[in-house]
């Protein structure tokens, strides 16, 4: 168990969806971005899941993305394939695809619009972990999925020899120490909420997986590093100015996502807008993106 904890310890960006002028997955601009976060020092990345628009996407799409990361970055990192779909048929080719392609473990959100039983979402979960042989982490998301993952579930999940760890996207805090403690410190959990990384952690998260790492990587990666160091105090103040970036990031009318798109095209690393019903900034707030790029610069010197 200590060699696959510390192969998923650190910083995961949440890959962003890749596209072309015409909308389409760009396999150029696919393997530039995940190489231009390799060269920041992240310790893996977490490919097809909420920031990558996976639920925009049809499967040969998601497939596509899931090749072209691990074709430019396999050997370098450690990478975990989200492969949650609305029906398990589609999860499980997506499951089997990442474990052809090498990744390193699976990922997946409950089954989405049905409300379904906890049995239901029992069996979704087992079915796509015993499709490979790749261990599985339990995505935890209930503000998108409605469903909070229960301490009865998690302890049936963990039967299931492959289950290794969780990613919580919850917001409460307590809900990562239970989660450990439920697991006598035998899983590895991952801080969601980037607005609560360092509290994540200090609450016993191993790792975390954020939307938002990938457009300000340096703060997420300086956090990790003064919270291991001891250093709660600095971790605590750049927390407080990823918080203030954040909520910049999401005051503009269109998405969270088209915002961090526009910040990265300002560093020279354009990797297309977003799929509809997510809406790009445009008007005005087009204006407001140097602030927010400046906000990051700023704290990126800082520390």
């Amino acid at each position: 168990m200590r060699l696959i904890v510390e192969k998923f310890k650190g910083i995961f960006p949440a890959f962003y969806a890749c596209y072309d002028e015409e909308g389409n997955i760009s396999e150029s601009r696919t393997k530039q971005f995940a190489n231009y976060l390799v060269s920041k020092g992240i310790q893996g990345l977490y490919v097809g899941g909420s920031s990558g628009e996976c639920i925009y996407q049809n499967l040969e799409e998601r497939k596509l993305t899931l090749r072209y990361v691990a074709e430019a970055v396999g050997h370098q990192i450690t990478l975990i394939a989200h492969v949650g779909a609305p029906s398990t048929r589609d999860s499980i080719e997506l499951a089997k695809y990442a474990e052809q392609l090498g990744y390193d473990a699976l990922s997946a959100i409950p089954p989405i619009y049905f409300v379904l039983p906890e049995d239901s979402i029992y069996h979704y979960w087992t079915d796509i972990l015993e499709s490979t042989n790749l261990p599985f982490i339990i995505y935890n998301i209930p503000q998108t999925t409605g469903y909070n993952l229960s301490i009865q579930l998690l302890n049936r999940m963990l039967q299931h020899g492959k289950v290794i760890g969780v990613k919580n996207s919850s917001m409460p805090v307590m809900d990562i120490e239970r989660f450990k403690t439920a697991s006598s410190n035998n899983l590895i959990l991952f801080n969601g909420p980037d607005e609560q990384f360092v509290a994540g952690r200090l609450m016993g998260a191993d790792s975390g997986i954020g939307g938002t790492y990938a457009v300000m990587v340096e703060l997420f990666l300086k956090a990790n590093e003064f919270i291991s160091s001891g250093d709660i105090a600095r971790a605590q103040q750049i927390q407080s100015d990823i918080n203030s970036i954040i909520i910049a990031l999401c005051s503009l009318n269109g998405s969270m996502y088209s915002a961090i798109k526009e910040v990265l095209k300002k560093n020279n690393m354009d990797i297309g807008s977003v799929r509809k019903p997510l809406q790009p900034v445009t008007g005005e707030d087009l204006q407001k993106i140097d602030e927010i790029k400046a906000m990051i610069d700023q704290a990126i010197a800082k520390y």
